[in-house]
């Protein structure tokens, strides 16, 4: 595995280069310009797997290789290094992942043989994998069949309350199980929907499946509240209400076990009929969620003008939050604003001990993530919360 460092200290090139060699990689370029490394890269250096790159240097910085890399579709893993503060850090990890990088670490320095064989692991607290995706586009045309021919489906990502750890809810979250591709996430293909007219019929599949599955999970002596993710083009059809309650008589379900959480991908086309359908479908005692709030177009304006019951505060903010000064002053200001509005909240992402016992001293209502489970498919909940009874009551005892 080639390894590049860019940095314009001299005796940090060393010291990385010494700790490398110790920890069994003597393939390593050291450049102390970022113009040089970049011309290693031209010059056919493709067994370049790995890039630890300084963030201060003088004449091109680490931000600008960055954009660099983005550009020309750096296949490999990227460490940032700084001595810069935290702040400075996470927006630079966030601009790389926004270029489509494989961030595979962030390093204050001076950088220590631990760190570097985090990085090598892949294990650098903070950092996530890789953002490409399949790199699979799909036509129009694929996704308006996969949506006759039945290939959505369903799974389910359980929810549970802080306070007692009893399993309360599921959300639900579709797939695309492509005849080629296999299982396909959603990220590939509700943009394509929204952009091409086809959200409608793609929510009220995934709507009619999921309240068939809680009929089932009632008559199997599980009752659990469903959420329901819903694109703001779906509230610009004024039927949309209708549907919903028409749904819920025919599987004969509470309206109160049904939440709706409402994204705002894109800026509203329609608000007044987006008031009507949310106006109505509240009055039917549905409960409505603020998705991803703090994140899109999702804003205190939505919160004063829309008839919510939820705030659902997004997984950027949760995960670490104990641990970062910036998540915790975010989570805490969001949790006090719900609690002064009336409103239940839900921490999403939820991913290891620290996230779960920060949020439960922080008094928060629900968990989600992959500290608990991770979305599993409808057959698959009732061991699972069988599975998790002894697990949840450790959980519900307060830390010391």
């Amino acid at each position: 595995m080639g390894i590049l460092i860019v940095d314009d200290e001299q005796f940090t090139l060393k010291l990385i280069a010494h700790q490398l060699a110790n920890l069994g990689y003597g393939d390593v370029i050291a450049c102390e310009r970022v113009d040089d490394a970049i011309a290693m890269l031209v010059d056919g250096h493709s067994d370049i797997s790995l890039i630890l790159c300084d963030l201060q240097m003088p004449e091109k910085d680490g931000i600008e290789f960055v954009r660099y890399l983005g550009r020309t579709r750096y296949p490999g893993r990227l460490a940032l290094l700084s001595g810069e503060d935290e702040r400075t850090l996470q927006a630079a990890e966030k601009l790389a992942k926004g270029h489509q990088l494989d961030i595979v670490g962030v390093l204050h320095k001076p950088v220590t043989p631990e760190q570097l064989r985090q990085v090598l692991n892949g294990n650098v607290r903070g950092t996530a994998q890789s953002s490409r995706g399949t790199g699979v586009s799909y036509a129009v045309e694929d996704l308006r069949r996969a949506i006759t021919a039945g290939e959505l489906v369903n799974y389910y990502q359980p929810q549970v309350a802080f306070a007692s750890s009893a399993v309360t809810g599921v959300e639900t979250l579709v797939r695309w199980q492509h005849p080629v591709d296999g299982l396909v996430g959603p990220d590939q293909f509700i943009t394509l929907a929204e952009e091409n007219g086809l959200i409608g019929g793609l929510t009220r599949t995934v709507v009619s499946a999921a309240l068939r599955q809680v009929c089932l999970w009632q008559d199997a002596g599980l009752d659990l509240q469903v959420a329901i993710n819903v694109s703001m083009d779906d509230l610009a059809d004024l039927d949309f209400a209708d549907f919903i309650t028409h749904e819920i008589d025919t599987f004969g379900i509470a309206p109160q076990r049904v939440v709706l959480e409402i994204t705002e991908s894109r800026v509203m086309s329609d608000p007044l009929t987006a008031l009507d359908s949310l106006t109505r479908l509240r009055l039917k005692h549905i409960v409505l969620s603020i998705d991803d709030f703090g994140t899109g177009y999702s804003s205190l304006a939505q919160l004063r003008d829309l008839p919510f019951d939820e705030l659902k505060i997004d997984r950027g903010f949760i995960h670490q939050s104990s641990r970062n000064k910036s998540l915790t002053a975010i989570v805490a200001a969001n949790l006090n604003m719900a609690r002064q509005l009336g409103m239940r909240t839900v921490a999403e992402g939820v991913q290891d001990q620290a996230d779960w016992d920060f949020l439960q001293a922080s008094g928060c209502d629900t968990a989600q993530g992959y500290f608990i489970a991770p979305p599993m498919p409808a057959r698959a909940l009732p061991d699972w919360v069988a599975n998790w009874e002894a697990r949840g009551r450790r959980l519900a005892e307060p830390t010391p």
